[in-house]
């Protein structure tokens, strides 16, 4: 078989390789174990129940920011603004799940919705600027994010509490938290959100590669014009796609809000969730698919980067270094291909 058939497979495998491999040698120079160090990184992902959980935990929002960053730029978009969407999301979740007390079954899916529709109307913007006005939507998103963290601080200060710092714990009824995941995993908080995830990844796939307004979606993408001269409304769909990838990106804020935490608080800073799903949707490839293992591997590095100070003296911000070594070299795919094709043609 054709090396070209694998290598959009091949070039993530070897980008991963290739940043394990240089923060090895980071570990080296500085003096540190390696070994030590990766072996208590594996350890913090599945050496325990508890830490497989909070790995499960970790990612669950990762494939939801994934998702949106990749549905956007299937669809020839950029969206920048996945955090800030993320925090509407969060917050309209929280809001809905402390304002009423209803039974589960309508509870939970109508604080999901809340933040569904609040990331989609924040996406919305951006997609109308670009649609109606064509100002590009990375400066607008970009600048939406520190909109949505300053909106959502002062909400929280002045209709979720009064003027604290956080909110009340939301109801039960809207809690994503289960008592069978706690036992299983030893009090981690694993939540039932996984499975919504991967739900949304079935329904971008499903949307994007078996349905028509999906192959419109992606026709805009790739062609604005040919997509425009075949008969498709292009402004409605950029909005469109838009909404929808604001729309994951609030579902992921409700992650949080209704399953790690239980609550909205006050945020000095961004919470990292949204930009880190630009670099699990780049390691991913934009598919589906790949974004649940990229999303596995980023949640994996961040819960187990936690266990190598303590087990092996290795400061945790060494693993920030390996993820940024993957996205350098995940970026750098035009090299890794070509040097892929190369030992092809010498093997020969």
């Amino acid at each position: 078989m054709s090396l070209h058939r694998y290598l959009h497979l091949l070039i993530p495998i070897v980008s991963v390789l290739l940043g394990l491999l240089c923060g090895a040698v980071i570990m080296l120079v500085s003096g540190y174990d390696p070994v030590a160090g990766y072996s208590a990184l594996w350890y913090g992902i599945f050496g325990e129940s508890y830490y497989i959980g909070e790995t499960i935990r970790q990612f669950t929002p990762y494939i939801l920011t994934g998702l949106a960053v990749a549905f956007a730029f299937r669809t020839g978009l950029f969206n920048i603004g996945v955090e800030g969407q993320v925090l509407v999301g969060w917050f309209a979740a929280v809001w809905v799940g402390v304002a009423f007390e209803l039974p589960k079954l309508i509870h939970l899916p109508l604080a999901i919705l809340a933040a569904a529709i609040a990331g989609a109307l924040w996406g919305f913007i951006p997609g109308f600027l670009k649609a109606r006005f064509k100002v590009h939507e990375v400066i607008v998103t970009i600048m939406m994010n520190y909109i949505a963290l300053h909106v959502t601080n002062y909400m929280i200060r002045t209709v979720l509490s009064d003027n604290g710092d956080r909110s009340d714990k939301i109801f039960s009824s809207a809690s994503l938290r289960s008592e069978t995941f706690e036992s299983m995993t030893d009090y981690s908080r694993m939540h039932y959100g996984i499975f919504i995830a991967l739900a949304a990844v079935f329904i971008m796939w499903f949307l994007l590669e078996k349905t028509t307004k999906g192959y419109e979606l992606r026709s805009v993408g790739f062609n604005q014009e040919a997509a425009h001269y075949a008969g498709m409304n292009v402004n409605r769909n950029i909005v469109l796609s838009m909404v929808i990838s604001g729309a994951f990106a609030g579902v992921a804020g409700a992650m949080e809000g209704l399953g790690t935490f239980e609550y909205a608080s006050i945020k000095g800073g961004f919470t990292g969730i949204g930009f880190d799903g630009i670099a699990v949707a780049l390691l991913g490839a934009n598919s589906a698919i790949g974004i649940i293992f990229a999303a596995f591997l980023f949640g994996g590095l961040k819960v187990g980067a936690l266990n190598m100070p303590s087990e092996a003296g290795v400061p945790n911000e060494l693993v920030e270094i390996v993820i940024a070594l993957i996205i350098f070299f995940v970026a750098s795919s035009y090299f890794i291909r070509w040097l892929l094709l190369r030992f092809k043609k010498e093997g020969k």
